[in-house]
């Protein structure tokens, strides 16, 4: 979705996971497995901070970067949008289910039954998500090149000054 919306926007855009798997050498999962799920939320927010201090990009964030207050913080006062992707339970477990990748790079959260743990882990990270969203988008009917042109269409509308100079400083 970041890709296309930069694309929109003329803009470069990070996935804050490649970055960190690149930084770090291993998969998300592989992390966790080796040295623990805090290891890995704080290497998230190092992550978080040095991609924040960046300009004029497009930042995916891992959906559980939510999870960590000081997250949540930054990416509210950024001065940047914050755009929440959601989706219904079912609707993110069979694309989970169709990623080839998700079993690499997304550990199971807890063991029990795929659509279970997808329900919960959505159900307890909605509040947290609300605290830092400018603004929701369902994802659940729409292809990503609809999601993309609804947020472009927020954007322009309620951060025109944003996407303005966004095009300009990237004009010779």
């Amino acid at each position: 979705m970041a890709a296309i919306v930069s694309q929109a926007l003329e803009m470069p855009w990070r996935d804050a996971d490649l970055v960190l798997e690149n930084k770090l050498g291993c998969s998300i999962a592989q992390l966790i497995r080796d040295r623990g799920e805090d290891v890995f939320r704080d290497e998230e927010s190092a992550v978080l901070v040095d991609l924040l201090a960046e300009c004029n990009s497009v930042l995916a964030t891992g959906g559980g970067v939510v999870l960590r207050k000081c997250n949540r913080d930054m990416l509210s006062r950024q001065g940047r949008p914050t755009v929440w992707l959601n989706a219904s339970a079912p609707v993110v477990r069979n694309r989970l289910s169709l990623d080839p990748t998700t079993s690499q790079h997304r550990p199971a959260l807890s063991g029990v039954d795929p659509l279970a743990e997808v329900t919960q882990t959505l159900l307890d990270r909605a509040p947290l998500y609300h605290e830092c969203a400018d603004f929701v988008v369902d994802t659940a009917e729409s292809s990503a090149q609809q999601v993309a042109d609804e947020i472009v269409a927020w954007l322009t509308t309620q951060w025109p000054a944003m996407v303005a100079n966004s095009l300009r400083d990237l004009t010779p």
